[in-house]
């Protein structure tokens, strides 16, 4: 497979998990701190800076699981 490929296939990964991760947790933001958290710089900041870390360490985690069985030879 080439290089490219899988290059797409990490990062369609990473903005899916990012994509689910920040629909869920911005939910439950608003349900438990009110509509105003995310309005503060600090806050929307720490936000994003989790997601992108789920985001990386989930892409990293499933990579890592199609290369150990095999789907993905790289």
């Amino acid at each position: 497979m080439g290089k490219i490929w899988i290059i797409t296939i990490a990062v369609a990964i990473f903005l899916i998990i990012n994509l689910l991760y920040s629909k869920i947790l911005k939910d439950y933001v608003k349900k438990a701190f009110g509509k105003k958290w995310l309005n503060t710089w600090g806050n929307k900041l720490y936000f994003w800076q989790s997601s992108i870390f789920v985001s990386t360490a989930g892409t990293f985690l499933i990579m890592y699981l199609l290369k150990w069985s095999n789907i993905l030879t790289f």
